[in-house]
């Protein structure tokens, strides 16, 4: 038997779902710009084109390959970390339980394996103090923005195509973009310093130039030696920070990798930012970054830069996850912490999954396929990475999308989420990381079905628009 307890005069409060119920709404117009902004709804508009059509082959998700992920793989990885803690730290059992369930250091508790793979594998010597571990690589571009942007004057640049997460960050903390051009060997350093020159001539600050060095998302270009060191040389000269992205640089075609920006950098310009989600496993949403540059004024002494980032993300999200950073620290601790190790196994199947895209789309689109559609189709040939750019005859947008994933069973990435929507209407992006070789030969031969097909008119607010 149950029993309610009424307090009289008092009403009983009504459900949003009742009939009459005068919900208090919120009008977009009220809010922050960023809720309606392109750059962050891109995600959730490909989510859900994908969810609606679960049988069509997908080069749209950046997802990392999942044919060695080992549930079993987790609680081992915990006890290696738990044994770490206990033989390399000289933890005791109280503060081993402790360093796993409770709140932990709002830097992170695994920096110093961290700095053991930065050493083994980037040539790279940072101390410990000067990482800071993040809910995921996202995180951090965000803290280091919200550092950086003081008003509106401050700006930064990065370039176009550029990550999407990127530009999102910047909308979060209202940072101005300046698009500088890139090209097959990366970001354009000419049009780097023109860009730098007119935003000074608008009475602009340029704080800093985002970078993805090696298999940039979207386009999967890679900087040479030669402009990795003539971009430092700009930076330095120019009293601009590189904000190095390096989520992919393991995936290369066997070759010995060139040194990051970091590795190279002498005059502590550059900060970093590294992730586990491609190489270890995204779930864990575990990334970091290297701020190592000193800051001046503070009254608590000696500062560098990731101690004001601690201080934001102590407000933000207080300490990155214990248990995922545990996770991610046994998984090191089993790779002897070279992730170069680690990724052996996943990097052989993307180089096998960008020779089957390279082939697929010569044979599909190439000069001796007999097609002949409209206009030309051509791709770009990356070297390593997850990605693929293909331009297309047509203007490739989301309707496109929609139509290519309901008309012919295939999904893409629309490039002009990259810009912004300025650019890259007629390109699209092709992410191979999670197909086998079969199901890249079916979504190829999906994408010339729709290729071969052409733009169609549909009518928009009265006018025919090309979708």
């Amino acid at each position: 038997m149950t029993t309610s307890l009424t307090i009289p005069g008092e009403a009983r409060a009504k459900s949003v779902a009742e009939p009459g119920f005068a919900a208090f709404r919120l009008d977009t117009a009220s809010l922050h710009a960023s809720v309606t902004d392109p750059a962050l709804t891109s995600m959730t508009l490909l989510n859900d084109i994908a969810g609606r059509y679960p049988a069509a082959v997908s080069f749209a998700a950046g997802r990392p390959y999942e044919g060695f992920y080992d549930t079993a793989s987790l609680p081992r990885q915990l006890r290696a970390y738990e044994e770490h803690l206990e033989k390399e730290a000289g933890l005791g059992p109280d503060d081993v339980r402790r360093t796993l369930f409770q709140y932990g250091r709002t830097k992170g508790v695994i920096h110093e394996l961290i700095a053991r793979h930065l050493e083994l594998d980037e040539a790279l010597t940072v101390d410990a103090e000067s990482i800071v571990v993040t809910t995921g690589a996202q995180e951090a571009m965000v803290l280091v923005l919200r550092a950086l942007r003081r008003d509106a004057q401050d700006v930064v640049l990065a370039a176009a195509p550029t990550y999407v997460g990127f530009l999102g960050a910047t909308r979060l903390v209202d940072m101005g973009v300046r698009p500088v051009r890139e090209g097959p060997g990366g970001i354009d350093l000419d049009d780097l310093t023109e860009q730098i020159r007119r935003a000074r001539q608008e009475g602009l600050r340029p704080r800093a130039c985002y970078v993805v060095p090696d298999f940039a998302n979207p386009s999967g270009a890679s900087m040479s030696l030669e402009d990795r060191r003539r971009l430092i040389d700009l930076a330095e000269r120019e009293d601009m920070l590189l904000l190095e992205d390096n989520p992919y640089a393991f995936f290369h075609a066997g070759i010995p990798r060139l040194p990051t920006l970091k590795a190279l950098d002498r005059a502590g310009c550059v900060v970093y930012f590294g992730s586990f989600s491609k190489t270890a496993y995204a779930g864990a949403r575990i990334g970091y970054v290297i701020a190592d540059q000193p800051v001046t004024g503070d009254d608590s002494g000696a500062v560098v830069f990731a101690d004001q980032l601690a201080r934001l993300k102590s407000m933000l999200t207080l300490n990155t996850s214990t248990v995922a950073q545990a996770a991610i620290g046994g998984f090191l601790v089993e790779n002897g912490c070279s992730m170069e190790r680690a990724t052996r196994r996943v990097a052989a199947v993307y180089r096998r999954n960008l020779r089957a895209v390279l082939d697929g789309l010569e044979e599909r689109f190439g000069a001796r396929s007999g097609f002949r559609p409209t206009g030309e189709v051509s791709w770009n040939t990356p070297s390593g990475g997850m990605f693929v750019v293909v331009t297309l005859p047509f203007v490739a947008d989301d309707m496109a999308l929609e139509r290519s994933a309901s008309e012919f069973g295939v999904l893409w990435t629309p490039m002009y989420h990259f810009y912004a929507g300025t650019a890259g209407l007629r390109q699209i992006r092709l992410s191979f990381s999670v197909l086998t070789p079969e199901q890249i030969t079916e979504g190829l031969d999906r994408l010339a079905s729709f290729a071969a097909s052409g733009p169609r008119l549909v009518h928009t607010k009265g006018e025919r628009t090309q979708s």
